[in-house]
């Protein structure tokens, strides 16, 4: 994604540390990953998924643009579960 700066929600910072997920893995699928599925209707702020691979491991990071602030709001991350993902980690296996 294109972002002038980045914000992290409080709620990623908790779910971060609780996860063990370093922020230079979350900059990183931010700067590079791949949009997996949009949220164009998302408030405050239209959202995205990512996807990136950070040592050979899957990524998912949510993210909200402020186009007002230009600013990139990181609002969760977490590694993709293999229960709830295809083996791309793009699709979403049925309930």
């Amino acid at each position: 994604m294109e972002c002038e700066r980045v914000v992290l929600s409080g709620h990623a910072i908790q779910r971060m540390f609780e996860r063990g997920i370093g922020l230079g893995a979350v900059l990183l699928v931010v700067a590079d990953g791949e949009t997996v599925e949009a949220y164009a209707d998302d408030k405050p702020h239209p959202s995205r998924l990512l996807l990136g691979f950070v040592d050979a491991k899957p990524l998912h990071v949510v993210v909200a643009l402020d186009e007002s602030m230009g600013a990139c709001i990181v609002v969760t991350a977490y590694e993709p579960a293999v229960e709830q993902w295809g083996a791309d980690f793009r699709t979403r296996k049925n309930k």
